[in-house]
Order: structure tokens, then C-alpha cells, then sequence
């Protein structure tokens, strides 16, 4: 089960950015599908969280209403879009797979998610 995270960049802070998260080799139909971030000398942490039919997701309070996670099960692809972005959210942003029916209503772990990405930098500076 592969993972492959891509769409990030530099970007001036209040801009966006759509990351996605494509499956290599297999359906991403079943998975859940995480977004965590890691900043140089902190914690990777979560950032979003979609579950395996779409109609459940939670966020980290610090991007609710800035970034949406979505699917599109047609392309087998799970996007995060970013608005209104700002240096804090600068980071290696990962995706992950956790084959499970789980509805979110807290911050899951990241040892919850079994498949990874490679990760995507995100850079936001003027």
C-alpha cells in the first residue's frame, strides 16, 4: 500500500495551496485518509482527517475553516485545500491510509495510520 503525497510549495502567507494524496497499485475506497504536518524541531502532528465515505471529517482547530479535506473516489485521490495560509503552517505535509469504517470526532493517532506518503514541503514566506 502506497501512498504518494504532492502539491506543495512556497506560497505568500495568505495564499493556497491544494495538496493531494493519490494511491499507488490499490483503492483508496475503505481508508481512511489523514493529513499530519512536521515543522523542523517539533512534533508531527494532525492535521485533518477524512473518513472512508466522505461524510465524516475532523480538523485540528487551527486550520478549521481555512483548509478542507475532500475525495474523489473517480480518481482515487484525497485533496487538502488550504486557504488563508499563514508561517505557522509551514511544515512536510504526509498523508495516511488507515483502512477502518471509524467515524473522527477527536484527533486520531498517527500510529492509527498504517500507510504513509512520502510527504510534500509546504513553505509560507513573503
Amino acid at each position: 500500500v502506497q501512498l504518494q503525497a504532492s502539491g506543495g510549495g512556497l506560497v505568500q502567507p495568505g495564499g493556497s495551496l491544494r495538496l493531494s494524496c493519490a494511491a499507488s497499485g490499490f483503492t483508496l475506497d475503505g481508508y481512511a485518509i489523514g493529513w499530519f504536518r512536521q515543522s523542523p524541531g517539533k512534533e508531527r502532528e494532525f492535521v485533518a482527517v477524512i473518513n472512508w465515505s466522505g461524510t465524516n471529517t475532523y480538523y485540528i482547530d487551527s486550520v478549521k475553516g481555512r483548509f478542507t479535506i475532500s475525495r474523489d473516489s473517480a480518481k482515487n485521490t484525497v485533496y487538502l485545500q488550504m486557504n488563508s495560509l499563514n508561517t505557522e503552517d509551514t511544515a512536510v505535509y504526509y498523508c495516511a491510509g488507515s483502512y477502518t469504517r471509524s467515524y473522527y470526532y477527536c484527533a486520531p493517532r498517527a500510529p492509527d495510520f498504517r500507510s504513509w506518503g512520502q510527504g510534500t514541503l509546504v513553505t509560507v514566506s513573503s
